[in-house]
């Protein structure tokens, strides 16, 4: 992971924990550069998004300071950029467990050749897992991965956080992703293991994801209860 993104998260589990309370000063660029062993410009980037996100907010003259709202967006809703998993977002303030639905090796399609860049005889995880979350269905999560880029996995590492495994174990970073978000109708699986009803919309995410070396490492559809789950975009004013 990026310098500034790991700051950005250190600084956002601070405002989730109220270490930076709503409406407080937010630390100088130059406090947090020293701290963080870092420049002002990495501090700066992190802070950007911060911003973008609508946690903090600048005031000049006056310095940054943390929105009244920040805690509630920080914890359930999803930037928009956001795929650091949902151990990573949710761990702190909740218990979150994973249920292996499915979990088999198998050689890929046309369509995932494609999306994540593999050739035909290269074998990939097919996975499917319900997120639970304070003991209550989160999301429904399909996911493809190649054996040969995330090596090892299986159902233990299933059963707890895969990127953790990723980044702590196989000492990977998570780079970039592309995610396509809409709403749809409950599948008879999101009926079954979301409790959903036939006329709840179901958020869904498709996403590739890539290391940091741009070698896409995940190919996923992701279904979330329209009642657990929303995606915050931040919208600067018109500066022209």
């Amino acid at each position: 992971m990026l310098k500034y993104r790991e700051i950005e998260n250190i600084l956002k589990k601070r405002i989730q924990n109220e270490t930076y309370p709503a409406g407080s000063l937010f630390p100088k660029q130059n406090d947090l550069a020293k701290e963080f062993n870092t420049s002002r410009v990495t501090i700066r980037k992190a802070l950007d998004h911060l911003i973008q996100i609508g946690l903090i907010y600048p005031q000049r003259g006056a310095g940054t300071f943390v929105r009244s709202t920040a805690n509630e967006l920080s914890h359930f809703e999803t930037d928009v950029d956001q795929y650091i998993g949902t151990t990573k977002l949710l761990g702190d303030k909740h218990l979150v467990e994973s249920k292996v639905i499915n979990f088999e090796i198998r050689y890929p399609s046309e369509k995932e050749i494609a999306a994540l860049t593999i050739e035909t005889g290269d074998l990939i995880y097919d996975i499917k897992r319900l997120r639970i979350v304070d003991h209550d269905p989160y999301a429904l999560e399909y996911t493809i991965m190649p054996v040969n880029i995330i090596p090892k996995i299986d159902k233990t590492i299933l059963g707890g956080s895969v990127y953790a495994y990723i980044e702590e174990v196989l000492r990977q970073k998570i780079g970039s992703a592309y995610r396509r978000i809409s709403a749809a109708k409950p599948t008879e699986d999101d009926k079954k293991y979301l409790s959903c009803k036939s006329d709840d919309p179901v958020l869904k995410v498709n996403q590739i994801v890539s290391l940091e070396s741009n070698i896409p490492f995940e190919f996923s559809e992701t279904h979330h209860r329209f009642d657990k789950e929303s995606i915050s975009v931040y919208l600067p004013g018109n500066r022209r």
